[in-house]
């Protein structure tokens, strides 16, 4: 029988690790709920800059709808509402420690890590990451006239993650299927899933 590959926290490679990625926007989507009702089992929410009366009531929808809530920055808002924790790259983050203790339990909480290049890869690796989520493949309404990763690029960045990447970046159900690897059981060749803001709202 063949072995698993586990990560850091005893999950193997794509265990528990959402094939379909949901992220809010204060700009573009402040309010995911409605988007998010409309997600698959096994999805997931990243909240970024939610207003705080929307927390419980993402939270509440998430379990309801069995769905992965991970909160964008926010590690002791995200312990109190059972949810991961994502890790912008070029932003600051509050309440890490606390997350990071409790990812040494029976049921550790997700924790994924946002990456541009190289450096927030290896910033992965040193925190034993579930999941990175790396961006942007392509051009993105977030970031307008910044330089996108390309395919490519995308993919030999995703080699070195040493984990299961996510893709962002302009993305909608039609173009990801250009992904490298998508679908496939491990994921290891390139995506385990995708993630977008407008192309899934």
């Amino acid at each position: 029988m063949r072995r698993r590959k586990l990560g850091q926290n005893g999950r193997a490679w794509n265990q528990g690790i959402p094939p379909l990625w949901l992220l809010s926007d204060p700009r573009r989507l402040p309010d995911p709920r409605a988007a998010a009702r409309r997600l698959p089992q096994g999805s997931a929410v990243l909240a970024r800059d939610p207003a705080p009366a929307l927390l419980r009531p993402l939270a509440a929808l998430a379990r309801a709808r069995r769905l992965h809530l991970l909160l964008s920055g926010q590690g002791r808002d995200a312990l109190a509402l059972r949810a991961g924790l994502h890790l912008p790259d070029r932003r600051p983050s509050a309440g890490i420690l606390p997350l990071l203790l409790a990812r040494r339990g029976a049921r550790p909480p997700l924790l994924s890590v946002a990456a541009h290049g190289r450096a927030g890869i290896a910033r992965a690796r040193r925190l034993r990451a579930d999941l990175v989520i790396l961006s942007p493949v392509f051009p993105t309404a977030s970031h307008p006239g910044a330089p996108a990763l390309g395919l490519l690029r995308w993919a030999a960045l995703a080699r070195r993650a040493g984990r299961p990447v996510i893709a962002l970046g302009g993305l909608t159900p039609r173009n990801s299927r250009r992904l490298p690897g998508l679908g496939r059981l491990s994921g290891r060749a390139g995506a385990a899933g995708w993630a977008a803001i407008g192309g899934l709202a």
